[in-house]
């Protein structure tokens, strides 16, 4: 996944996160990663767009004003980005956000805030571009240039829509996103920095990347500078959020029970009890018990919760059994016994309750889990060492480095009986290149279509379509008699490329898979760069108005 050439000025490493986004750069100078801090001296920014009658607030700021103005406080973005409207995880979602979203032109989700007095809609890539913009413009503030080149990280088993949306988000932000990289891989760089000497023995490491939204695990190989991902596992739709959901819904059934009062048709009181579970699980990592008090949360009445750590273990046991199997499954896949991993790595803002440290260390079998590299900062601090390597920067210490990724879906078209057949399996190592013969299913078939798609499911209803072509002037047959040759080729940066060639006389055809824009057409990315550039502008103007006024 891939955009256009080099800018000036260093290139940053940018983990845009489901809750929380970070921002690093690697300093030749030093030798070393800088993880930056935002203009409150965090070094991780709130992944949150508000809009108000004013201007727009992004990062700490727009977090800090949920509870006033939830329903044009945007947050979560992530899990709609590259997503249909009609999912079955976006309508469960939607339930539990303050914000409105509604289905817009070929079921994309659109977010629905009022801003400067008017309702606007967003795509979920223009909120994530917003998220961007904060990352860039805390990077330039810190190293005092402008910053253009650009390395996203995205979870494992985003698919290509997820994939070419985030791309989108880079281009309206007006950044050059050099390349698109899973976040485990970018964890792993991280730790092999500084745990793996070039010359040292190789060692296999299983990153165990447990975020806000996304879970990520990958077994990956380091040899002397190269970073081999021999299998990959994950779940795009579970993380600390949904750790949060399950209070949520407990407290606000508790609530009913004691005080025969619904909170869920409030999204004022719904943000402040998701806001006072968010601190409860936070207090439950190094405390037994969490407790919380809200004045007036609904209907005048005062809101006192409580809750065990056992409580939240329950409440979430079938959700840390699922980091588990997904455990199981990568070393499946990458056909390994656990006892041949020599470090498992912690990643992502989850991976500190207790309870999933537990559960891991006991699948295991007591291992010490490695925690050298801080979960929150690992990811950006990848993404920068090979935003560094991508732009020339020939560092003593990191220019050996290498990183084979996987594609983590399988690839493959459909044939008769709408199967899916499959030509590059998931897990295989990228950059690659596989081909297989296929043939007619009707007599005298003088046009033959290509359809591409990726996913696990047998029939291809059940996965996702990624594109398709028609070869045209095949010599009439009869059926099975053709014969066609289809390769599939994927780039390092994750372009697929798939040519379909009639063996017979030489006629090829093909289609490549990189509109890196996520399905926005050329002239809506440029209306939303525009957009981007007028909102920057608005809020510039009202920011100079405050400091008159208290001036």
């Amino acid at each position: 996944m891939a955009a256009s050439t080099k800018g000036d000025g260093p290139a940053i490493g940018i983990d845009l996160g489901t809750t929380y986004s970070c921002v690093a750069v690697w300093r030749p100078g030093h030798e070393r990663v800088e993880v930056i801090a935002n203009d409150q001296g965090n070094l991780t920014t709130p992944s949150c767009v508000a809009f108000t009658d004013t201007w727009r607030l992004i990062g700490d700021a727009a977090m800090n004003q949920t509870a006033m103005n939830p329903v044009n406080t945007v947050f979560d973005a992530k899990r709609l980005i590259g997503r249909r409207f009609s999912e079955v995880s976006v309508q469960g979602d939607m339930k539990l956000w303050p914000f409105k979203v509604i289905s817009g032109t070929s079921d994309r989700p659109m977010i629905v805030v009022k801003y400067r007095g008017e309702e606007r809609q967003f795509t979920a890539e223009e909120i994530s571009s917003m998220v961007l913009v904060k990352m860039r413009d805390t990077a330039e503030a810190y190293l005092g240039t402008a910053v253009k080149d650009a390395v996203i990280t995205v979870p494992v088993y985003f698919n290509d829509s997820q994939r070419q949306a985030t791309l989108g988000a880079g281009l309206i932000a007006g950044l050059n996103v050099t390349r698109i990289i899973n976040e485990p891989s970018a964890a792993a760089i991280a730790y092999g920095l500084d745990n793996t000497s070039v010359s040292g023995d190789a060692k296999t490491v299983l990153i165990f990347d447990f975020g806000g939204g996304t879970l990520d695990i990958s077994v990956i190989n380091i040899d002397k500078g190269t970073f081999t991902v021999k299998a990959t596992s994950g779940d795009t739709h579970l993380g600390g959020e949904d750790l949060n959901n399950r209070m949520v819904e407990h407290f606000v059934q508790e609530f009913l029970k004691k005080h025969k009062s619904d909170i869920g048709g409030s999204p004022k009181a719904l943000m402040r009890l998701t806001t006072a579970c968010e601190r409860a699980k936070r207090m439950l990592s190094s405390m037994a018990q969490a407790k919380f008090e809200i004045d007036s949360l609904h209907d005048g009445l005062d809101f006192h919760g409580s809750i065990t750590r056992a409580r939240f273990e329950e409440l979430n046991m079938d959700l840390f059994r699922k980091c588990i199997e997904h455990v199981e499954k990568c070393l499946d896949d990458a056909k390994m016994d656990k006892s041949q991993i020599h470090d498992v790595v912690l990643v992502g803002g989850s991976t500190k309750i207790p309870k999933v440290q537990q559960m891991l260390q006991e699948f295991f079998d007591g291992k010490k889990l490695c925690n050298r590299i801080n979960p929150d900062e690992a990811v950006a601090y990848g993404a920068a060492i090979q935003a560094a390597i991508l732009s020339g920067e020939h560092s003593q210490k990191v220019k050996n480095f290498r990183l084979l990724d996987v594609t983590p879906l399988s690839l493959g078209i459909e044939v008769v009986g709408d199967i899916m057949s499959v030509v590059i399996p998931r897990n295989t190592t990228i950059p690659v290149r596989m081909e297989k013969g296929y043939t007619t299913s009707v007599d005298n078939q003088t046009a033959v279509r290509f359809s591409v798609y990726e996913g696990e499911g047998g029939l291809t209803k059940d996965n996702n379509l990624l594109g398709m072509f028609d070869l045209t002037g095949v010599p009439p047959a009869p059926r099975g008699v053709p014969s066609f040759n289809v390769t599939f080729e994927i780039e390092a940066n994750g372009v697929l490329k798939v040519v379909a060639e009639d063996i017979a006389n030489g006629n090829k055809n093909s289609i490549t898979i990189t509109n890196g824009t996520g399905g926005l057409t050329t002239e809506e990315i440029e209306r939303m760069v525009r957009d981007a550039n007028k909102y920057k502008s608005e809020d510039k103007m009202e920011m100079e108005k405050a400091k008159k006024k208290r001036g």
